[in-house]
């Protein structure tokens, strides 16, 4: 898979995690499908919308979107256990709705795909914290990264 194809399924992960917030009468696959029907992405690393229909997703970013959302979707307490366990005075709550689903896409990372190293997916959270969120994302999600990274170091050690 290419690396751009990735950067490109994590940011979707990001729009659908985000909508599938506000609109919890929708089950995830319902969600998935209208995405996937309404929404048509250059294929460049910024995932940017096209006017035209000419380029679809390409199908390793939709599948890697798709990893990440239902895997989010299935360890989401597990996750969410671990983002807490790192932010010592946050609450979920008071975290933005960007900032956390960010964090649980990285975090599904760290802990389920032992195949993209911890590095790069902090580096990609980072950047992509940098494009959606406020200007204090980056560093707080990298803070929490760099925690939750650590932790799962050790425990696979």
């Amino acid at each position: 898979m290419q690396i751009q194809h990735r950067r490109l399924g994590r940011e979707c992960a990001l729009k659908i995690l985000f909508a599938l917030r506000h609109d919890t009468n929708i089950g995830q696959n319902e969600l998935l499908d209208r995405f996937w029907e309404n929404f048509r992405f250059a294929d460049d690393a910024l995932g940017e919308p096209l006017d035209s229909l000419d380029k679809p997703i390409p199908e390793s970013a939709k599948r890697f979107t798709e990893q990440l959302v239902n895997g989010i979707i299935e360890y989401r307490p597990v996750i969410d256990q671990r983002i807490s366990s790192a932010a010592k005075n946050w609450s979920l709550e008071r975290m933005t709705a960007v900032d956390l689903s960010i964090l649980r896409i990285a975090c599904f990372e760290l802990c389920y795909q032992p195949d993209i190293p911890a590095r790069v997916t902090m580096n990609e959270a980072i950047e992509i914290a940098k494009r959606y969120g406020t200007k204090e994302s980056p560093s707080f999600v990298n803070g929490l990264l760099d925690k939750i990274a650590k932790i799962v170091d050790k425990k696979d050690s």
